[in-house]
């Protein structure tokens, strides 16, 4: 069978976008230089004609120069038409990888939404207020537990009255204590004597060399 039909061409790859818009980018820089040469040559053409006289040497090189203008203008017009070309081409390989970055964006929000939703299974409002209900119950222990540890024992009941009562009288007490006659013996007492014992004594004050009253001589 192969032989009476031939065997078909295997199939090349799908065309892809950017490969083809990177062959329209070249074939576009290609009519870009041969729009260049042409410049160039038209600018020889324009000098020669600046330096000619009228006549049919002139008018030779004229139109030369025009047809060097109809080639340039047709290349220019292939160029702008290989620039559209590539700019829709990138217009629309954008729109498609814009779609896929959406279509990678759904699936993994779905794959999430999927994961929460497992997760929630296992998380449920009344087991949360329960143990928030328990937490709070053993919070409430726990300060009765200090308030029992924190409790005074043999303190004598002693009635509210009664510690006002000695309060102001405290405070008439410690009015009474304010004399300060005490600083004025203190001034008057016998001075310290000074020097070690056996020394030259002198009297001072009436007192003798161990600082005690000094007793007349018979």
């Amino acid at each position: 069978m192969n032989r009476l039909f031939g065997r078909g061409k295997p199939k090349g790859p799908a065309p892809n976008l950017t490969d083809c818009i990177g062959g329209v980018d070249s074939r576009a820089e290609s009519v870009d230089k041969k729009i260049a040469r042409l410049d160039i040559e038209l600018v020889k053409y324009k000098d020669q004609m600046k330096k000619m006289r009228d006549g049919p040497s002139k008018n030779m090189v004229k139109q030369k120069a025009m047809r060097v203008l109809k080639q340039k203008r047709m290349y220019e017009g292939q160029r702008d038409n290989l620039m559209q070309q590539s700019f829709n081409m990138e217009q629309q390989n954008y729109t498609i990888q814009t779609l896929k970055d959406t279509k990678t964006t759904v699936d993994a929000m779905k794959v999430g939404l999927k994961d929460m939703k497992k997760a929630y299974k296992h998380v449920k409002i009344d087991q949360i207020e329960d143990i928030q209900d328990q937490l709070e119950d053993m919070m409430e222990d726990a300060n009765e537990i200090q308030e029992s540890m924190s409790r005074s024992y043999g303190t004598p009941e002693i009635d509210d009255a009664d510690l006002e009562a000695e309060l102001d009288a405290l405070g008439d007490e410690l009015l009474m204590d304010d004399d300060s006659s005490y600083l004025d013996e203190a001034s008057t007492a016998p001075t310290i004597p000074e020097g070690l014992p056996g020394d030259k004594f002198v009297n001072r004050d009436g007192v003798d060399e161990f600082g005690l009253p000094q007793i007349p001589a018979t």
